[in-house]
């Protein structure tokens, strides 16, 4: 059980080399061409959510992530036991929760660098702790969706 941790670490450990690197090596507003049309290292800092909702309310995510981290590991401690899917999507946002709180402590905004376009829209900017959020929450959702089939299957 315990080495699910291993992926929240390996999520905190990628995600703040990654914005290691781009604080250390880019001006803010830098944007550097990985896939020309697609993929750009942009150099941007949100002082807010997802989308930059919130903008500026940096004690609420601090209440709000020390109770989604508790919560979490509450769960994982508590419940994922022997749910691989259900502890990995757990491990995902848990690392990725942690990684933009560190930010938030140290740099007081998100060090936010991954930037796609997909034709004319431009989707929002974000790095590896939001991509893993993103993801641990897709697996949950699927978790949800095979357990609650393998649930009324058992039912009938």
């Amino acid at each position: 059980m315990y080495y699910y941790y291993l992926i929240t670490l390996g999520v905190l450990i990628a995600d703040q080399f990654t914005k290691w690197i781009v604080v250390q090596q880019m001006e803010i507003g830098e944007r550097i061409t990985v896939i020309p049309g697609f993929l750009y290292w942009f150099s941007y800092r949100n002082n807010g959510a997802a989308w930059s909702i919130l903008e500026g309310k940096m004690w609420l995510f601090y209440i709000i992530t020390v109770i989604v981290v508790i919560a979490i590991i509450y769960i994982m401690v508590k419940y994922a036991k022997g749910k691989p899917l259900f502890s990995v999507s757990l491990a995902l946002i848990l690392g990725g929760a942690i990684g933009n709180f560190i930010d938030r402590i140290i740099h007081k905004e998100v060090v936010d660098f991954i930037s796609t376009v997909w034709g004319s829209y431009h989707f929002p900017i974000f790095n590896l702790a939001d991509s893993a959020l993103s993801v641990g929450v897709v697996l949950m959702l699927l978790y949800i969706i095979l357990d609650d089939r393998k649930t009324k299957g058992q039912e009938e």
